[in-house]
This record gives structure tokens, C-alpha cells and sequence, in this order.
């Protein structure tokens, strides 16, 4: 079985959808046109004569259609108009496709004439052919198809987008639409002197240093297979899944790989912003209930004690000379341990808790 690299599963998820949608409004357009032309007798030429054979290919030229927009969505799209509100990406890449697929149809349109006719592609009766062919009902339709398919795709692609891809195929699937018990790794995050960042950029540079900051962990949240639960301030909730495989392997690599990504930007951090987003964490594991919540607004939302404790042992971390703390649970089902340097720190005291844990610091062998 070929296994996929974490980010390009995580692109190809993000194109497939627009392929669907593509091929859904495609056989809902070829559906309703059969049903208005094919049973007029004035029509009968313009009906659509539906065969297997048409009917496959038109589905797979519709679907490989849907998944070329999605493909310059993930590629391009995205980052041209990552500063626009919803209204500015949505016109904006509308107006941008559809010069675009104006341009192929000419093209093609224009070539396939002059090969039949055997003219050139710029003699008057070529470009006739297509003004008339661009004012027909078969342009017009082929327009409506286009653009309601165009408005579908770039409504979910932004959905999904501030949403979250998983969020949104969970919502989408009903999977937590009733609550479901589920094992689950939490990794909490905190830049470190953050406050005082703040006070040093102000609001609007601060925020700027944010968003790079979230950014450029990214990739390494996706390469390990993370799941950002939630964005607080500068803290960032990381969740895997307990039962797939390598999860507990993942969650602890996601750590140094968010930390090396990082460095590797240090020089560029401080000569943009003046400071450099360093960061601690924690790890820890235990049952949570999983299910859909609110009444304003709803997400997915993760309840259990599991939570309370990462963040309390998180909040530990200042007090011991380590960027990172996991607990005895967590070290339990870590594989591979000489991989790394672990000393014990011993039970402690959890703010707010009864019960104490066993913490212990961590560090990747080099």
C-alpha cells in the first residue's frame, strides 16, 4: 500500500471536494437540460442524447474540472487572497476563473474550428463561428454550469477554510453529531514572553507576528499528522487521535519539528519584529467525550479531565529547565525512548487539582 506524505494527503483531501462538487451540479445541469430540451420536438437536435458512454465521460471530464480549480484553490488562490474578507475572495476569484475559463473555451473553440474548416485561426469566418456560438443557448448554459459550480466550490473552499478542513467534514459526515468517547493525545503550547511582546510591537504588529508565527508552524503540525484544536492568543491546542497509528510518536516529533521550523526563521524573526517567538509545551493523554456544541455557534468541542491537565502541567514549565513536560501517561506509551533524554522530575502538584502526577522533561537526542 502506497503510503502519501501527510501534506500532500492533507492537499489531495482539499482538492477531492471540489471534483464532487464539480460532478454533482454537472449531472444536476445534465439532468435538468435533458428534462427541458429532450422531450420538445423543436429541440430534438439541440437534446442531449444521454449514453453510458457520455454519461461516463462527461462525468469524468466534469470531475478532473472540479479538481483543476481545486488544485490552483490549494496552490495559488489561497495565498493571493489570504488578506481578502470573504466578499473580496469570493468576487475576486470568481472575476479571475472566469477570465480563465473564457480564455480556454476561445482557445479550444478557435482551434477545433480552423482544424474542421480548414481556415486560419484568425480568418473572420473562425472568429464568426464563435460570436455566434458565444451568444447561443448552449454558451449560455455551459456559463450558468460554469459559474453556479465556480460559487458552490469557492463558498466551501472559505467554509472550510475558517472552519477547518476536519471540522468541517465532521460537521458535514454528523460524525460528533452525537457525542462519541475517544482516547486522545493533547499537546498545549505557549510562547514564551509573549506579554512582553505585545507590549513591545503593539497591537497591529503583534498580531502580524502572530499570524507568521501560526504559519510557520503549520507545516510541521500537518507533516505529524496534528489536529489544531483551538487558537488562544499565543497558545495553540494540539490533538491526535490515540488509536492511529504512531500517535503518541507524532505528537512528541510535532513538538521539536514546530521548534526547528522556528529556528531556522530566527534571523528573520528578529530582523522583521526585533523578537523571536521561542516556545514551551506539554503532553498528556486520556479519555475525552467528542461532540458537536453551542447554540449561537457550533464546533466541535473535546470535554474531560485530560484537557485540565495539560494545560495545568504546561503551566509548570517556567518552574523547570525544559521546553517541554509530559506525564507519566503519556511516557507509558512512548515508544522508542532512547530517542530521547527523560528525567524524572517526580509527583507534583497540579494548580487547581487534587491529584498530583508524575511529570517528566524531555528532550530529543541529537
Amino acid at each position: 500500500m502506497i503510503k502519501l506524505r501527510p501534506k500532500f494527503r492533507r492537499n489531495l483531501l482539499q482538492v477531492i471536494p471540489f471534483g464532487i462538487i464539480w460532478l454533482i451540479n454537472g449531472w444536476a445541469f445534465l439532468w435538468s437540460e435533458y428534462a427541458v430540451l429532450g422531450g420538445q420536438s423543436v429541440a430534438v437536435e439541440a437534446a442531449i442524447k444521454i449514453t453510458p458512454y457520455i454519461a461516463v465521460f462527461a462525468s469524468i471530464s466534469i470531475f478532473i474540472t472540479g479538481c483543476l480549480v481545486g488544485i490552483l484553490e490549494v496552490a495559488f488562490m489561497y495565498r493571493f487572497f489570504v488578506n481578502g474578507s470573504f466578499p473580496q475572495k469570493i468576487i475576486g476569484k470568481f472575476l479571475l476563473y472566469g477570465v480563465l475559463f473564457f480564455a480556454l473555451i476561445f482557445i479550444f473553440y478557435v482551434l477545433a474550428t480552423s482544424i474542421e474548416t480548414k481556415t486560419s485561426l484568425f480568418s473572420a469566418s473562425v472568429l464568426d463561428q464563435f460570436t455566434n456560438f458565444f451568444f447561443s443557448f448552449t454558451y449560455i448554459t455551459i456559463g450558468l454550469q460554469l459559474g453556479f459550480s465556480l460559487i458552490v466550490s469557492l463558498i466551501y473552499a472559505e467554509i472550510s477554510d475558517n472552519l477547518g478542513q476536519n471540522v468541517f467534514l465532521n460537521f458535514f459526515t454528523g460524525k460528533y453529531h452525537k457525542p462519541v468517547v475517544e482516547q486522545r493525545i493533547f499537546m498545549f503550547t505557549d510562547m514564551k514572553s509573549s506579554t512582553e511582546f505585545a507590549e513591545q510591537l503593539g497591537h497591529i504588529n503583534y498580531f502580524d507576528f502572530l499570524k507568521d508565527y501560526y504559519n510557520d508552524l503549520s507545516d510541521a503540525i500537518i507533516e505529524n499528522y496534528g489536529e489544531v484544536y483551538q487558537y488562544i492568543g499565543d497558545e495553540i491546542v494540539i490533538s491526535w487521535d490515540l488509536n492511529k497509528k504512531n500517535a503518541v510518536r507524532n505528537s512528541i516529533n510535532c513538538f521539536y519539528a514546530m521548534e526547528k521550523d522556528l529556528l531556522k526563521k530566527k534571523d528573520w524573526y528578529l530582523k522583521k519584529y526585533d523578537v523571536y517567538p521561542d516556545f514551551k509545551g506539554a503532553l498528556h493523554l486520556g479519555e475525552v467525550t467528542t461532540g458537536e456544541i453551542g447554540a449561537l455557534k457550533k464546533e466541535i468541542f473535546f470535554t474531560g479531565d485530560v484537557l485540565n491537565t495539560t494545560a495545568r502541567i504546561q503551566g509548570l514549565c517556567n518552574q523547570y529547565p525544559t521546553d517541554l513536560l509530559i506525564s507519566q501517561d503519556f511516557l507509558d506509551r512512548l515508544e522508542y525512548k532512547d530517542d530521547f533524554e527523560i528525567d524524572h522530575i517526580g509527583r507534583v502538584p497540579l494548580k487547581g487539582k487534587n491529584e498530583s502526577k508524575e511529570l517528566y522533561t524531555v528532550l530529543k537526542k541529537a
